[in-house]
């Protein structure tokens, strides 16, 4: 389907409008809190709330519009009401990404303007590439991760399911990181990490661990 159901409508949603309409998608509508109704966004309108997405799953494709900088739980329970509605997620490439014909890209997931995935990196579902990320060759990013703006992910490296990565991070050659973590902006990840928590600094220490 070409038409897209965007589920959240915050900023992020502006940046998936934009990425989406570039690639050829037509925006349906936005679903978003009650008190939003009717509210534009960019050049979408506000049409319902998630409790509509059983209504459109034979009218549009869907993409998860909400954020993740500290927590993903509202971008999985929206991918998995859209699963379990029967509804399509869409994969969005914006106009001036490159992803190469050897990477895999999972559903709803969104690669944004100037981000650059390489040969045989698996990207997967629900995951966020910001503006200019740089996916390098044979990297693996989990399920429901937010790579930030300008990081780079070097070859090799692997990244859990529901990580955020800091805008301008870098991830050292053939690295790790384990699930459930996050990479402030603008830290260098010298070597694998595993706790959970939050990392920062150069090299990316643990500064904050989990609960």
């Amino acid at each position: 389907m070409n038409s897209l159901i965007l589920v959240g409508g915050g900023g992020h949603c502006k940046s998936v409008i934009e990425a989406a309409e570039s690639a050829g998608y037509h925006i349906l509508g936005v679903l978003d809190l009650p008190e939003n109704a009717g509210k534009r966004i960019l050049s979408a309108k506000v049409i319902g709330t998630d409790d509509d997405i059983p209504y459109y799953v034979d009218k549009a494709s869907f993409v998860v519009t909400v954020g993740f900088i500290t927590d993903p739980d509202i971008r999985i329970r929206l991918f998995n009401r859209i699963k379990e509605s029967g509804g399509q997620l869409a994969t969005v490439i914006a106009s001036t990404a490159y992803v190469s014909k050897y990477a895999t890209i999972g559903e709803g997931t969104v690669v944004l303007h100037q981000a650059f995935v390489n040969a045989d990196a698996q990207i997967g579902k629900n995951v966020i590439l910001n503006t200019a990320t740089n996916i390098e060759h044979d990297a693996v990013i989990g399920d429901h991760c937010h790579i930030s703006t300008g990081t780079m992910v070097n070859g090799a490296c692997k990244i859990g399911d529901r990580c955020f990565i800091g805008s301008q991070s870098v991830l050292a050659h053939c690295i790790s990181i384990g699930e459930d973590i996050i990479v402030s902006g603008g830290s260098f990840v010298r070597k694998t990490i595993t706790e959970k928590g939050i990392y920062s600094g150069n090299p990316a220490v643990l500064k904050v661990k989990a609960l």
